[in-house]
């Protein structure tokens, strides 16, 4: 069920980046160790993947929606094991767990397919129908 649209998904990454990135010390568990570093590096991928992404808020638009959303899938994966695939589950878990659940369900649940694409197709069809009456 594929029922966020790319753009809200788009604003949600620039967002979610930020807030990864600030999270350690916002959260207060800025150690220095993997808990601090894990968010900061996987909130740069994020908002790094966002503005190269093919869709509304995208910047470069270099890489397809389908591989944004495949990508994220797996970032979510690593961001809610990483306290214990680093063993800092003891120190903290929680945020990490919240946003990685956060990004897998956001990757399942946003359309494959950009509304821009989706109207410029609509309309290049009636342009064509209106082309070929005349």
């Amino acid at each position: 069920m594929r029922i966020i649209p790319t753009r809200i998904h788009g604003i949600l990454d620039y967002l979610v980046g930020i807030i990864l990135i600030a999270a350690p010390w916002v959260f207060d568990f800025d150690n220095g160790g993997a808990e601090t570093w894990v968010p900061v590096i996987v909130g740069i991928m994020v908002l790094l993947q966002t503005i190269m992404t093919d869709f509304e808020v995208g910047i470069i638009r270099k890489i397809p929606m389908a591989s944004h959303l495949r990508m994220d899938f797996f970032i979510g994966l690593f961001l809610a094991a990483s306290p214990w695939i680093f063993n800092f589950d003891e120190v903290v878990w929680a945020p990490h767990v919240i946003f990685g659940v956060f990004s897998i369900l956001a990757s399942l649940m946003t359309r494959r397919v950009p509304s821009t694409v989706a109207s410029t197709s609509r309309s290049s069809i009636v342009n064509d129908m209106n082309n070929n009456r005349l």
